[in-house]
C-alpha cells in the first residue's frame, strides 16, 4: 500500500535518479573532450577512441535514467542496474588507487560522488519499499 512517506521517498528516489544522469552526462562530456591521452586528463592512459566509446555509454546511462525517472518505480529494475554498476565501479577505483603501484588518483572525487548516489538509492528504495526482487529481477507484472 502507498503511503505519502513511501511517496516521498519514491520522488526522492527519481530526482537522485534524474540528477545522477546529469552526473553521467558531465562524465560523457568529460571522456568525449577531456580524458585520453593527449588530451587534458591523460593519466591513466586512455586511447581517444576508449575515451569516446565510454562516453557514448555515458550519455544513454543519462538518457536512461532521466527516462525512468519518470515512472521510478515501474522502472526500479534500472536502479538495481545503476546500484551494482556504480558499486563495482567504486571498489574497482578504490582498489586499483591502493593496491596498483603508480595509479594515478586522477578519478578519485568520482568514486565519492558515485558512491554517495549509490547510498541515496538504496536508502530512499528502502524507504519507498522496493524489495530486492523489485530491484534486481524483473517483475513481471509491471511489464505490459
Amino acid at each position: 500500500m502507498k503511503t505519502s512517506k513511501n511517496n516521498y521517498y519514491l520522488k526522492a528516489l527519481a530526482i537522485t535518479f534524474a540528477a545522477s544522469g546529469v552526473w553521467d552526462l558531465i562524465a560523457g562530456f568529460m571522456y568525449f573532450f577531456a580524458i585520453g591521452d593527449g588530451r587534458i586528463i591523460d593519466q591513466p592512459n586512455t586511447h581517444p577512441f576508449y575515451a569516446v566509446f565510454l562516453g557514448s555509454f555515458f550519455l544513454c546511462f543519462a538518457y536512461l535514467q532521466w527516462m525512468s525517472a519518470f515512472n521510478i518505480r515501474l522502472y526500479a529494475f534500472n536502479v538495481g542496474c545503476l546500484i551494482i554498476g556504480r558499486l563495482f565501479y567504486f571498489i574497482q577505483l578504490y582498489a586499483f588507487m591502493a593496491f596498483e603501484q603508480n595509479f594515478p588518483s586522477t578519478f578519485w572525487f568520482t568514486g565519492i560522488i558515485d558512491g554517495i548516489f549509490t547510498m541515496l538509492y538504496v536508502i530512499f528504495a528502502i524507504g519507498a519499499g522496493m524489495g530486492f526482487r523489485e530491484l534486481f529481477l524483473p517483475v513481471k507484472d509491471t511489464i505490459r
